[in-house]
C-alpha cells in the first residue's frame, strides 16, 4: 500500500505544480479545474481497481489474481502469490486426508470418529458392514442411537482410563462376533475399532476340540498297552506262553493303532498348514488302482467282493500331481469302504473318463451315511460309526486328509450316500490334471 500512496502522492504534486502553471498562464479558474479533472480520473483508477480486487475476493474458485494497472499491478501480484501459497497448501492438505481417508477404508477393521458427544463424525466401509450403518444416512447422529447394542451404549459411557475391548454379536448378524475397542485421542474425540473374529473363535474351538480328541484317541490305547504290560510283569511266572503272546499281541495292536494316528496327524497338519506341494509326477493312475485294490484286498481278507473296474481304452493315463499323496486319499477311501461295509458286501474300486475330466470312484452297498452327517464327514475325528471304526483301526482323520489332498489337486471330492444303502466316493480330476503317456 506504501507504494501505492507514494505513487499516489507524488503524481498529485506534479499535478498541483502544472495546474498552478496553467492557472498562471490561462486563469486561475482553468488551473483549479485542470487538477480537480486529473484528481477524479485518479479516483477513477484506484476504485476500478479496487472493484477488480473485490470482485475476486469474493470468487470461490481458485481464479488467479486480475491484473492491476499502476501501482496497482504490485499489490495484486503480492496477492496473486499468497493466494497460490494458499492453493498449494489446502492441495497438500488435501492429498494427505484423501490418502489417510483411503487408507482407513483400506483397513480389515472397522473404524468409527466420534464427537465428544458420540456422535458419528465418519466412518469406514468395514464399519458401515459390522454395526449395520451407513455413511449418508447416519454420519452426525449419536451412535447409541443408531446402533442397538446396550453394552456399547455402557462401554461408551464408561471412563475410558482402562482401554480394554469387549467381544459383542453384529446388530442383525447372529453369527458374527465383533471384537470392539475405543481409543480416545484429541479434544474429547474418540475413535472406534471393530474387529471381526468370528473365523478366530471358531479356529479356537476347532483347536479345543482337536486336543480333546487327541487326548481321547490315544489316551484309549496307552491304557490297553500299559494294562497288557502290566498284566504280563505280574503273571510272567504264572502265565503261559500263549496268554503272554495274547497280551503282547494286542499290545502290539493298540500301538500300531497309535503310530497309525500319529502318522496321520503329521500328514494332515503338513496339508493344513499349507506345506509346499511336492514335486509334481506323472501319475499312472491304472497301475495306481490296481495298487489300491490289492490293499483293500489285503484289508478285507476274503470278506468281501472288492471289484477292479479299468477301461482298456485308459490305460495310459495319466494324472499330474503327487504319488504319494493320491495314494493316500485312495487308499484312505478304499479302506473306509472295506471298514464300513458288511461281510459279503460289495465294494467296487474304479476309475473312468467323464466329458469334462476323468473320476475315481470307490462303491460299496455298506451301512451307509444319514444325509445329516454328511456335512461332517471330512471333519477331523469324525465317525458316523466309531465302534465299527475303532475295532478296524480307523482313525478318524482318514477323509480329513482326503479332502486336503483333492484340494491340492485342484479336483473335487463328491459324495453320494445313503443309510443302509451304502456310499459312493467320487474324486473328480479337471482335464487339465490329465495327461497320456506316449
Amino acid at each position: 500500500m506504501y507504494k501505492i500512496w507514494s505513487g499516489s502522492l507524488i503524481f498529485v504534486t506534479a499535478c498541483a505544480a502544472i495546474s498552478l502553471l496553467v492557472g498562471f498562464v490561462f486563469g486561475t479558474w482553468f488551473g483549479v479545474g485542470l487538477f480537480i479533472v486529473v484528481l477524479l480520473g485518479l479516483l477513477d483508477h484506484h476504485l476500478s481497481n479496487l472493484q477488480r480486487l473485490a470482485r475476486w475476493a469474493r470468487r470461490r474458485d481458485d481464479a488467479p489474481a486480475p491484473e492491476g494497472h499502476g501501482a496497482w499491478r504490485w499489490v495484486l501480484h503480492e496477492l496473486e502469490c499468497r493466494s497460490r501459497d494458499g492453493r498449494e497448501e489446502r492441495a497438500r492438505h488435501t492429498a494427505t486426508l484423501e490418502r489417510f481417508r483411503n487408507a482407513s477404508e483400506a483397513m480389515p477393521d472397522g473404524i468409527i470418529y466420534l464427537s465428544p458427544n458420540d456422535a458419528v463424525e465418519w466412518m469406514n466401509r468395514r464399519a458401515e458392514q459390522h454395526l449395520g450403518l451407513s455413511q449418508v444416512r447416519d454420519v452426525g447422529l449419536p451412535l447409541v442411537g443408531i446402533v442397538r447394542m446396550p453394552e456399547l451404549a455402557e462401554y461408551l459411557a464408561e471412563p475410558h482410563s482402562r482401554q480394554e475391548p469387549f467381544v459383542v454379536k453384529a446388530p442383525g448378524q447372529a453369527d458374527v462376533r465383533l471384537m470392539v475397542q475405543v481409543v480416545p485421542f484429541g479434544g474429547g474425540q474418540k475413535m472406534l475399532i471393530s474387529r471381526d473374529i468370528t473365523q478366530l473363535e471358531k479356529l479356537e474351538n476347532m483347536r479345543k476340540d482337536f486336543i480333546a480328541n487327541v487326548s481321547h484317541e490315544l489316551r484309549t490305547p496307552l491304557t490297553v498297552v500299559s494294562g497288557f504290560v502290566e498284566t504280563v510283569l505280574d503273571g510272567l511266572d504264572e502265565l503261559e506262553r500263549k496268554d503272554t503272546e495274547r497280551f503282547l499281541g494286542m499290545a502290539l495292536e493298540q500301538s500300531t493303532r497309535m503310530q497309525r494316528l500319529i502318522e496321520d496327524l503329521l500328514a494332515l497338519s503338513a496339508l493344513e498348514t499349507g506345506a509346499p506341494a511336492p514335486h509334481e509326477e506323472r501319475v499312472d493312475v491304472c497301475g495306481l488302482v490296481r495298487m489300491v485294490g490289492q490293499e483293500a484286498e489285503l484289508l478285507s481278507n476274503g470278506r468281501h467282493r472288492i471289484e477292479i473296474e479299468l477301461d482298456p481304452h485308459n490305460e495310459g493315463d495319466i494324472v499330474l500331481g503327487s504319488q504319494k499323496e493320491l495314494h493316500s486319499a485312495f487308499a484312505n477311501l478304499a479302506s473306509n469302504a472295506v471298514r464300513y461295509t458288511p461281510a459279503d458286501g460289495e465294494i467296487r474300486i474304479a476309475w473312468q473318463r467323464v466329458h469334462d475330466g476323468a473320476e475315481f470312484s470307490v462303491s460299496d452297498n455298506g451301512i451307509g451315511i444319514d444325509e445329516d452327517d454328511l456335512a461332517r464327514l471330512t471333519e477331523r475325528f469324525f465317525r458316523v460309526d466309531k465302534g465299527r471304526s475303532r475295532e478296524t483301526g480307523g482313525t478318524g482323520l482318514g477323509l480329513a486328509i482326503v479332502k486336503h489332498v483333492v484340494s491340492r489337486h485342484q479336483a473335487e471330492l463328491r459324495i453320494e450316500s445313503e443309510a443302509d444303502k451304502g456310499s459312493r466316493f467320487v474324486v473328480f480330476f479337471p482335464q487339465t490334471r490329465l495327461a497320456r503317456t506316449h
